[in-house]
Protein backbone atom coordinates (compact mmCIF):
# COMPACT_ATOMS: atom_id res chain seq x y z
CA UNK A 1 0.00 0.00 0.00
CA UNK A 2 1.09 3.35 -0.84
CA UNK A 3 1.68 5.93 2.04
CA UNK A 4 -0.72 7.94 2.53
CA UNK A 5 0.81 12.12 3.36
CA UNK A 6 -1.18 14.87 4.27
CA UNK A 7 0.00 18.44 3.90
CA UNK A 8 -0.59 21.41 5.42
CA UNK A 9 -0.86 25.20 3.53
CA UNK A 10 0.90 27.20 6.45
CA UNK A 11 0.60 30.54 6.66
CA UNK A 12 -1.75 31.85 3.71
CA UNK A 13 0.17 35.27 3.04
CA UNK A 14 3.31 33.12 2.51
CA UNK A 15 4.82 30.47 -0.28
CA UNK A 16 3.06 27.35 1.60
CA UNK A 17 0.00 27.68 -0.85
CA UNK A 18 3.17 27.92 -3.88
CA UNK A 19 4.61 25.04 -2.55
CA UNK A 20 1.33 23.11 -2.52
CA UNK A 21 0.35 24.19 -5.72
CA UNK A 22 4.06 23.44 -7.16
CA UNK A 23 5.01 20.12 -5.31
CA UNK A 24 1.03 19.03 -7.00
CA UNK A 25 2.52 19.46 -10.41
CA UNK A 26 5.76 16.41 -9.69
CA UNK A 27 5.95 13.04 -9.93
CA UNK A 28 5.08 11.99 -6.05
CA UNK A 29 5.31 7.95 -4.98
CA UNK A 30 2.39 8.73 -2.61
CA UNK A 31 -1.74 9.34 -1.84
CA UNK A 32 -0.87 12.75 -1.36
CA UNK A 33 -3.94 15.10 0.08
CA UNK A 34 -3.58 18.89 1.10
CA UNK A 35 -5.53 19.82 4.26
CA UNK A 36 -6.59 24.02 3.34
CA UNK A 37 -8.87 26.18 1.65
CA UNK A 38 -9.41 25.09 -2.48
CA UNK A 39 -9.93 28.85 -3.32
CA UNK A 40 -6.60 29.94 -1.76
CA UNK A 41 -5.00 27.18 -3.76
CA UNK A 42 -6.96 27.88 -7.02
CA UNK A 43 -5.84 31.61 -6.67
CA UNK A 44 -2.28 30.64 -6.20
CA UNK A 45 -2.29 28.49 -8.87
CA UNK A 46 -4.02 30.77 -11.53
CA UNK A 47 -1.68 33.62 -9.78
CA UNK A 48 1.66 31.27 -10.95
CA UNK A 49 -0.05 31.01 -13.90
CA UNK A 50 -0.07 26.60 -13.40
CA UNK A 51 -2.78 24.49 -14.48
CA UNK A 52 -4.12 22.37 -11.31
CA UNK A 53 -6.98 20.77 -10.92
CA UNK A 54 -8.06 20.63 -7.41
CA UNK A 55 -10.60 17.30 -6.42
CA UNK A 56 -12.09 17.21 -3.41
CA UNK A 57 -12.95 13.44 -2.73
CA UNK A 58 -13.86 11.82 0.56
CA UNK A 59 -10.51 11.93 2.97
CA UNK A 60 -10.72 8.27 3.61
CA UNK A 61 -10.55 7.61 -0.19
CA UNK A 62 -6.73 6.10 -1.56
CA UNK A 63 -5.27 6.92 -4.76
CA UNK A 64 -1.44 7.35 -6.42
CA UNK A 65 -0.95 11.23 -6.46
CA UNK A 66 -1.27 12.56 -10.37
CA UNK A 67 0.77 15.50 -11.58
CA UNK A 68 -1.06 18.39 -11.99
CA UNK A 69 -3.99 17.05 -9.81
CA UNK A 70 -4.17 17.60 -6.01
CA UNK A 71 -6.75 16.01 -3.55
CA UNK A 72 -8.07 18.27 -0.85
CA UNK A 73 -9.32 18.32 2.62
CA UNK A 74 -11.33 21.61 2.25
CA UNK A 75 -10.96 23.76 5.43
CA UNK A 76 -12.36 27.39 4.74
CA UNK A 77 -10.14 30.70 5.20
CA UNK A 78 -11.33 33.25 7.95
CA UNK A 79 -9.69 35.66 5.51
CA UNK A 80 -9.21 36.50 1.91
CA UNK A 81 -5.59 36.13 1.87
CA UNK A 82 -3.06 38.91 -0.22
CA UNK A 83 0.21 37.51 -0.50
CA UNK A 84 3.06 38.92 1.45
CA UNK A 85 0.87 40.80 3.44
CA UNK A 86 -0.41 38.88 7.26
CA UNK A 87 -3.47 38.76 8.60
CA UNK A 88 -4.17 37.64 12.11
CA UNK A 89 -7.76 36.87 11.16
CA UNK A 90 -5.95 33.86 9.54
CA UNK A 91 -4.16 32.68 12.49
CA UNK A 92 -6.85 30.07 13.38
CA UNK A 93 -7.48 28.85 9.94
CA UNK A 94 -3.39 27.98 10.07
CA UNK A 95 -3.90 26.35 13.83
CA UNK A 96 -7.35 24.18 12.72
CA UNK A 97 -5.28 22.87 10.09
CA UNK A 98 -2.56 21.71 11.80
CA UNK A 99 -4.54 20.65 14.49
CA UNK A 100 -7.38 18.42 12.09
CA UNK A 101 -3.38 17.11 10.31
CA UNK A 102 -2.49 15.46 13.60
CA UNK A 103 -6.20 14.10 14.99
CA UNK A 104 -6.21 12.63 11.42
CA UNK A 105 -2.73 10.81 11.54
CA UNK A 106 -3.64 9.80 14.83
CA UNK A 107 -6.76 8.16 13.95
CA UNK A 108 -4.49 6.33 11.34
CA UNK A 109 -6.60 8.08 8.63
CA UNK A 110 -2.85 9.45 6.91
CA UNK A 111 0.55 7.90 7.61
CA UNK A 112 2.55 11.36 7.99
CA UNK A 113 1.98 15.02 8.44
CA UNK A 114 3.88 17.38 6.46
CA UNK A 115 3.82 20.73 7.35
CA UNK A 116 4.39 24.01 5.18
CA UNK A 117 5.78 27.29 7.25
CA UNK A 118 4.19 29.21 9.49
CA UNK A 119 4.27 32.78 10.93
CA UNK A 120 4.98 32.25 14.54
CA UNK A 121 4.72 36.13 15.19
CA UNK A 122 1.15 36.60 13.70
CA UNK A 123 0.04 33.75 15.70
CA UNK A 124 0.69 35.47 18.79
CA UNK A 125 -0.88 38.50 17.57
CA UNK A 126 -3.75 36.88 17.09
CA UNK A 127 -4.32 36.08 20.87
CA UNK A 128 -2.88 32.48 20.99
CA UNK A 129 0.64 31.35 22.71
CA UNK A 130 2.26 29.38 19.88
CA UNK A 131 6.05 29.25 20.05
CA UNK A 132 6.24 26.93 16.88
CA UNK A 133 4.83 23.58 15.22
CA UNK A 134 7.48 21.52 17.36
CA UNK A 135 5.80 22.21 20.31
CA UNK A 136 2.31 22.55 19.20
CA UNK A 137 1.65 19.22 17.78
CA UNK A 138 3.37 17.61 21.16
CA UNK A 139 0.86 19.72 23.13
CA UNK A 140 -1.79 17.80 20.58
CA UNK A 141 0.01 14.66 20.74
CA UNK A 142 1.32 14.26 24.30
CA UNK A 143 4.48 13.11 23.23
CA UNK A 144 8.04 14.41 23.95
CA UNK A 145 9.14 16.61 20.81
CA UNK A 146 12.95 16.31 19.79
CA UNK A 147 13.77 18.50 16.83
CA UNK A 148 15.84 17.10 14.42
CA UNK A 149 17.07 18.86 10.88
CA UNK A 150 18.32 16.41 7.91
CA UNK A 151 19.78 16.98 4.84
CA UNK A 152 22.51 14.38 2.09
CA UNK A 153 25.26 13.42 5.10
CA UNK A 154 23.93 14.81 7.97
CA UNK A 155 21.33 15.03 10.75
CA UNK A 156 21.24 17.34 13.59
CA UNK A 157 18.84 16.62 16.80
CA UNK A 158 18.44 19.49 19.40
CA UNK A 159 18.53 19.10 23.41
CA UNK A 160 16.84 22.49 23.89
CA UNK A 161 15.03 24.27 20.61
CA UNK A 162 13.56 27.71 20.69
CA UNK A 163 15.18 29.25 24.14
CA UNK A 164 16.41 32.23 24.82
CA UNK A 165 20.59 31.75 24.79
CA UNK A 166 20.36 32.85 28.16
CA UNK A 167 17.88 30.16 29.34
CA UNK A 168 20.10 27.28 27.69
CA UNK A 169 21.99 26.18 30.26
CA UNK A 170 19.82 25.92 33.08
CA UNK A 171 17.76 24.35 30.58
CA UNK A 172 20.41 21.11 30.69
CA UNK A 173 19.68 19.04 32.90
CA UNK A 174 20.38 15.21 33.14
CA UNK A 175 16.39 14.22 32.90
CA UNK A 176 16.27 16.43 29.41
CA UNK A 177 19.66 15.17 27.73
CA UNK A 178 18.70 11.50 29.33
CA UNK A 179 15.51 11.52 27.37
CA UNK A 180 16.45 13.76 24.16
CA UNK A 181 18.84 10.71 23.32
CA UNK A 182 16.51 7.87 24.49
CA UNK A 183 13.82 9.17 22.41
CA UNK A 184 17.04 10.21 19.18
CA UNK A 185 18.36 6.94 19.59
CA UNK A 186 14.83 4.98 19.50
CA UNK A 187 13.27 7.09 16.37
CA UNK A 188 17.28 6.36 14.46
CA UNK A 189 16.20 2.53 14.87
CA UNK A 190 12.53 3.19 14.63
CA UNK A 191 11.90 5.34 11.82
CA UNK A 192 15.50 5.63 9.93
CA UNK A 193 15.79 1.80 9.77
CA UNK A 194 19.26 1.90 11.50
CA UNK A 195 19.64 -1.36 14.23
CA UNK A 196 22.94 0.36 16.23
CA UNK A 197 22.83 4.61 15.47
CA UNK A 198 26.00 6.10 16.38
CA UNK A 199 25.44 9.93 18.16
CA UNK A 200 28.08 12.10 18.31
CA UNK A 201 27.17 14.81 21.49
CA UNK A 202 28.10 18.47 21.34
CA UNK A 203 29.81 19.92 24.51
CA UNK A 204 27.95 23.17 25.51
CA UNK A 205 31.00 24.88 26.17
CA UNK A 206 33.90 26.15 24.09
CA UNK A 207 36.30 23.41 23.52
CA UNK A 208 33.26 21.30 25.20
CA UNK A 209 34.25 22.74 29.12
CA UNK A 210 38.25 22.65 28.47
CA UNK A 211 38.02 20.05 31.34
CA UNK A 212 36.20 22.64 33.48
CA UNK A 213 38.27 25.39 33.18
CA UNK A 214 35.43 27.07 30.63
CA UNK A 215 32.84 25.38 32.15
CA UNK A 216 31.26 22.48 34.08
CA UNK A 217 28.13 21.51 32.53
CA UNK A 218 30.33 18.71 30.31
CA UNK A 219 31.70 16.72 33.95
CA UNK A 220 28.38 17.60 35.86
CA UNK A 221 25.74 16.96 33.40
CA UNK A 222 26.94 15.72 29.72
CA UNK A 223 29.29 12.79 30.70
CA UNK A 224 27.71 11.10 33.43
CA UNK A 225 24.19 10.60 30.98
CA UNK A 226 26.36 9.99 27.97
CA UNK A 227 28.21 7.27 30.57
CA UNK A 228 25.01 5.65 32.02
CA UNK A 229 23.40 5.43 28.43
CA UNK A 230 26.22 3.64 27.41
CA UNK A 231 25.81 1.48 29.61
CA UNK A 232 22.23 0.75 28.11
CA UNK A 233 23.45 0.07 24.94
CA UNK A 234 24.18 3.32 22.95
CA UNK A 235 26.59 4.11 20.63
CA UNK A 236 27.81 7.80 22.08
CA UNK A 237 30.30 9.65 21.44
CA UNK A 238 31.41 13.02 22.95
CA UNK A 239 30.86 15.20 24.54
CA UNK A 240 32.92 16.85 21.85
CA UNK A 241 33.86 20.64 20.97
CA UNK A 242 31.15 21.89 18.46
CA UNK A 243 33.29 23.36 16.62
CA UNK A 244 35.41 20.34 15.18
CA UNK A 245 32.83 17.48 15.48
CA UNK A 246 31.50 18.88 12.12
CA UNK A 247 34.24 17.96 10.48
CA UNK A 248 34.17 14.80 7.76
CA UNK A 249 36.57 12.59 9.61
CA UNK A 250 34.16 13.02 12.29
CA UNK A 251 30.64 12.60 10.28
CA UNK A 252 31.58 9.87 8.24
CA UNK A 253 31.22 7.49 11.16
CA UNK A 254 28.17 9.36 12.33
CA UNK A 255 24.31 8.58 12.09
CA UNK A 256 23.25 11.93 14.29
CA UNK A 257 24.54 14.89 15.47
CA UNK A 258 23.15 15.95 19.12
CA UNK A 259 23.35 19.91 19.48
CA UNK A 260 22.74 21.48 23.12
CA UNK A 261 20.93 24.36 21.44
CA UNK A 262 19.57 26.06 18.30
CA UNK A 263 22.24 28.11 16.72
CA UNK A 264 25.30 25.09 17.94
CA UNK A 265 24.53 22.56 15.09
CA UNK A 266 21.45 23.81 12.49
CA UNK A 267 24.01 26.93 11.13
CA UNK A 268 26.26 23.95 10.20
CA UNK A 269 23.44 21.58 8.54
CA UNK A 270 21.61 24.44 6.96
CA UNK A 271 25.18 25.68 5.44
CA UNK A 272 25.43 21.50 4.21
CA UNK A 273 21.53 21.36 3.00
CA UNK A 274 19.72 24.22 3.16
CA UNK A 275 16.75 24.06 0.37
CA UNK A 276 17.20 20.40 0.45
CA UNK A 277 16.97 19.76 3.92
CA UNK A 278 14.17 18.67 6.26
CA UNK A 279 12.71 19.43 10.04
CA UNK A 280 12.04 16.23 11.83
CA UNK A 281 9.83 16.54 14.88
CA UNK A 282 10.95 12.76 16.60
CA UNK A 283 9.46 11.19 20.11
CA UNK A 284 5.77 11.81 18.61
CA UNK A 285 3.23 9.04 18.21
CA UNK A 286 2.61 10.67 14.61
CA UNK A 287 5.39 11.17 11.39
CA UNK A 288 5.52 15.01 11.17
CA UNK A 289 8.32 16.50 8.67
CA UNK A 290 8.47 19.87 7.29
CA UNK A 291 10.47 22.12 5.09
CA UNK A 292 14.17 23.82 6.76
CA UNK A 293 12.79 27.32 6.03
CA UNK A 294 10.44 29.95 7.26
CA UNK A 295 7.33 31.53 5.09
CA UNK A 296 9.36 33.69 2.62
CA UNK A 297 6.33 36.49 2.20
CA UNK A 298 8.52 38.50 -0.21
CA UNK A 299 8.57 35.50 -2.58
CA UNK A 300 4.27 34.56 -2.31
CA UNK A 301 2.85 34.66 -5.37
CA UNK A 302 6.20 35.59 -7.44
CA UNK A 303 6.72 32.01 -8.95
CA UNK A 304 10.14 32.69 -7.12
CA UNK A 305 9.49 30.07 -3.95
CA UNK A 306 11.70 26.43 -4.54
CA UNK A 307 9.61 23.63 -3.54
CA UNK A 308 12.97 21.38 -2.92
CA UNK A 309 12.86 21.43 0.94
CA UNK A 310 9.00 20.34 0.37
CA UNK A 311 9.70 17.49 -1.80
CA UNK A 312 12.57 16.22 0.18
CA UNK A 313 9.78 16.32 3.34
CA UNK A 314 7.47 14.66 1.89
CA UNK A 315 10.11 11.86 0.66
CA UNK A 316 11.02 11.71 3.90
CA UNK A 317 7.80 10.70 5.55
CA UNK A 318 7.33 8.41 2.91
CA UNK A 319 10.50 6.97 3.35
CA UNK A 320 9.72 6.35 7.27
CA UNK A 321 6.48 5.58 7.08
CA UNK A 322 7.20 2.93 4.96
CA UNK A 323 10.21 2.09 7.16
CA UNK A 324 7.47 1.79 10.50
CA UNK A 325 5.09 0.00 8.33
CA UNK A 326 7.49 -3.02 7.26
CA UNK A 327 10.05 -2.80 9.69
CA UNK A 328 12.73 -2.01 7.68
CA UNK A 329 16.60 -1.71 9.40
CA UNK A 330 19.98 -2.15 8.45
CA UNK A 331 23.07 -2.24 10.48
CA UNK A 332 25.22 1.45 11.24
Amino acid sequence: MIARILLTTGEPAGIGPDLCVQIAQRELACDLTVIGDPLLLANRAEQLGLSLKIRTPGVDEIEAHRPGSIKVWPTANAADPTCGRLNVANAPYVLETISSGVEACMAGRFDALVTAPVHKGIINQAGIVFTGHTEFIAALTGGHPVMMLAAPGLRVALATTHLPLAEVSRSITRERLSTVLTILNRDMIARFGIITPRILVCGLNPHAGEGGHLGREEIEIIEPVLESLRQKGMDLVGPLPADTLFLPKYLQHADAVLAMYHDQGLPVLKYVGFGRAVNLTLGLPVIRTSVDHGTALDLAGTGKADAGSLEAAIEEAIGMADRMRHGITEIS
